[in-house]
C-alpha cells in the first residue's frame, strides 16, 4: 500500500517520530513522509509510532491508498525533500 504520513507532535518528541518515519518512508516536506509499505511494515510502523507519542496531545495522520498513481499532487512554492511519489 502507498501511505502518506503527516505528524504534529510536541517538539521533544519530534526527533523520535522523525527517526521512525525515516526508517519506513521517504521524507517529502518537514513533517510529511510517503512511500510503499507492506501490511507487515504498516503494522510495525503504526506500533512504533504509537509507542512514541502522547495521543492526548500529538496528532499523526496516515493516508492509505493502493498506489501513488491514484493521488494527484499539486505543488505551490518550494519543493522540499523527495516529492516523487514513485519511489
Amino acid at each position: 500500500m502507498f501511505v502518506i504520513v503527516v505528524y504534529d507532535t510536541l517538539a521533544e518528541r519530534n526527533p523520535a517520530v522523525l527517526r521512525t518515519c525515516r526508517q519506513y518512508l521517504h521524507w517529502v516536506q518537514r513533517s510529511v513522509f510517503q512511500g510503499e509499505l507492506s501490511n507487515a511494515q504498516h503494522r510495525k510502523f503504526v506500533s512504533a509510532i504509537k509507542a512514541q507519542i502522547d495521543p492526548s496531545y500529538d496528532s499523526i495522520l496516515i493516508y492509505r491508498t493502493q498506489g501513488p498513481h491514484n493521488i494527484q499532487t499539486d505543488l505551490i512554492g518550494q519543493a522540499l525533500g523527495n516529492t516523487d511519489p514513485v519511489l
